[in-house]
């Protein structure tokens, strides 16, 4: 975003093109960490749909489209479908904090309305909902609900649904300090904040995981391990926006109620970057 909150839409494509030239598996618009709950329903859209024009097919690009409304729900992912995302990414109802019926009753009937590769995304820290193993266990039965983005952190949950789902199921990881350790175990990938400001080592850590080599994994994470932690310094994404900004990759804005980051944080984190190599030393 622009410092006065407006969208960047230049510099959003030269961030897809940054990501396609570094490596990145796929892109997430209007993920949590892309201020989603602040974009109204056209911007929504559009962030999409300029994200899909600027990728140019040369990754796929996942719509992020969960709400806690179901009716709000279908009308985002129906759209995202209508743009050409080639899936998309639902959080699980923030706020009302639904049963487990509920949340099965919700996912099914987006699923059902429309026909789009769909994987769930269960952070229970920022929504004060927890989709637990026995109704994703129930969703992986409706065909077109092809995965879920697991932010818990929790690494016997990961392996609770890898064992239980079965292997056409994806399992990714949503939390970075985890997620090699995740893939390590059988999971699939890595949905990750950190990746916005590292997508090379990040992809390349990765890799190395889904092959099996655990020693090149854990080394390269370790080289990211204090990204992992100083990126929540404050309110994510309030820090990872602001590394970006530092690194000159985007403007300054982020809107309201999140706040630029405070000052204390700024030099905690601007040393985590020149230490990881993404600033200059000075």
């Amino acid at each position: 975003m622009h410092a006065d909150g407006s969208v960047d839409w230049e510099r959003l494509r030269k961030v897809v093109d940054w990501h396609v030239e570094q490596g990145t598996g796929a892109i997430v618009s209007v993920g949590t960490t892309g201020e989603s709950a602040t974009l109204g329903f056209e911007e929504h859209d559009l962030v999409i749909r300029e994200t899909i024009s600027a990728a140019r097919g040369r990754i796929p690009v996942i719509a992020g489209t969960g709400a806690n409304s179901t009716e709000e729900a279908i009308r985002l992912t129906r759209d995202a479908q209508r743009a050409g995302a080639d899936a998309c990414l639902l959080v699980t109802p923030y706020y009302n904090k639904p049963t487990q019926e509920g949340l099965y009753q919700h996912y099914l009937a987006v699923a059902r309305e429309v026909d789009i590769p769909q994987i769930l995304y269960n952070v229970p820290g920022r929504t004060a909902c927890d989709m637990l193993p026995e109704t994703v266990l129930r969703l992986s039965k409706v065909p077109n609900i092809i995965g879920i983005k697991e932010a818990t952190g929790n690494l016997e949950r990961i392996r609770e649904l890898l064992d239980r789902c079965g292997d056409g199921f994806l399992v990714y990881s949503g939390d970075d300090a985890t997620a090699i350790e995740s893939i390590l175990l059988g999971g699939h990938g890595n949905i990750s904040v950190t990746a916005n400001v590292m997508p090379a080592r990040m992809a390349e850590a990765c890799a190395a995981a889904l092959a099996g080599d655990a020693d090149k994994a854990r080394d390269l994470d370790a080289t990211m391990r204090a990204l992992h932690s100083d990126l929540f310094i404050e309110s994510n994404p309030i820090p990872v926006k602001w590394a970006l900004y530092e690194m000159g990759l985007i403007d300054r804005g982020i809107r309201l109620p999140l706040t630029p980051l405070s000052a204390p944080a700024q030099d905690t984190l601007r040393e985590t970057l020149r230490s990881a190599g993404l600033l200059e030393v000075k």
